[in-house]
């Protein structure tokens, strides 16, 4: 399920962003989770906890069901 993570990493640091979505359909929800987990280090918002839960469930719904569609292609 985590395969493509390290190449679309790599494809954003190149500029190519569609390529690296492609590649990796949660690129973007895991990236917005980890930057709103460091960015809540130092700064706690209100309901952060809330927030967070919904976008690990988002990201590991993206996840599971691009991996189911490339099982199924």
């Amino acid at each position: 399920m985590g395969c493509g993570l390290q190449r679309s990493i790599a494809l954003i640091f190149q500029g190519e962003f569609v390529d690296a979505f492609y590649m990796y359909p949660a690129i973007y929800n895991l990236i917005v989770l980890f930057l709103y987990i460091g960015i809540n280090i130092f700064f706690k918002f209100k309901n952060s906890n809330k927030v967070i839960s919904i976008l690990a469930i988002l990201s590991v719904s993206t996840i599971v069901i691009s991996y189911m569609i490339k099982l199924i292609n």
